[in-house]
């Protein structure tokens, strides 16, 4: 099957993108307006990008064509924000974030969730998320109408002490995070489901192009 995505309706794009690029983790993002009004919401176009500097990257598109996003206008109102990530232990409550509630109205609040004070940057983390990242923009694109990429700087990462195995090498028991994915629809998935693979290196390789 074959679609022409220059034809097809922002709905179906947006169908054949989330419904196959998945798993996708969910950045839990908290940010502030100038005023200092809370605003919390989860995005799943979203991963890091790099580690010198460290990076991330955030797409967040209007789903109601009234305009930016409270998320998106907050980021470049102030150039500041977090990013929670998700224990399956919190996924309801991160569902109710989701919910399309006013502007100016705090999510944090709705879903009965406690902020906790970051160390760099004005939003608050979300208590309880076992790893956040303060980010502070470093640009954004505005790649269609009320949708844009924004390109975050990490400049601190606060993870749960119980699960830091090693910190000098940063060394983390990422199965014990819990953390889940989104999938199609409505659908998550639960990370604890892996398995290996060894990177091969050229100098052993035995296989095709190897003589």
């Amino acid at each position: 099957m074959y679609w022409d995505m220059d034809a097809v309706e922002e709905p179906i794009a947006y169908k054949l993108l989330a419904a196959t690029i998945m798993p996708r983790p969910i950045a839990w993002v908290v940010t502030q307006d100038q005023e200092g009004r809370i605003n919390a919401a989860p995005y799943s176009f979203f991963n890091a990008m790099g580690s010198e500097p460290p990076t991330v990257v955030l797409g967040i598109q209007s789903d109601t064509g009234r305009g930016f996003k409270d998320t998106a206008a907050n980021i470049h109102a102030t150039g500041e924000f977090v990013i929670n990530l998700v224990p399956e232990s919190m996924a309801p409550a991160m569902n109710i974030t989701a919910l399309d509630a006013p502007p100016g109205m705090n999510e944090l609040d709705i879903a009965g969730l406690e902020a906790v004070p970051s160390t760099q940057v004005k939003p608050p983390r979300i208590k309880g998320s076992p790893v956040a990242f303060e980010c502070v923009l470093h640009s954004s694109v505005v790649t269609g109408p009320y949708q844009t990429v924004v390109i975050g700087r990490v400049k601190a990462v606060h993870i749960d002490d119980r699960f830091v195995l090693n910190k000098e090498r940063a060394h983390i028991d990422t199965p014990a995070l819990g953390l889940v994915g989104r999938s199609y629809g409505s659908t998550y998935v639960r990370t604890q489901d892996s398995f290996d693979l060894v990177r091969p290196k050229w100098d052993s390789w035995t296989g095709p192009g190897k003589s």
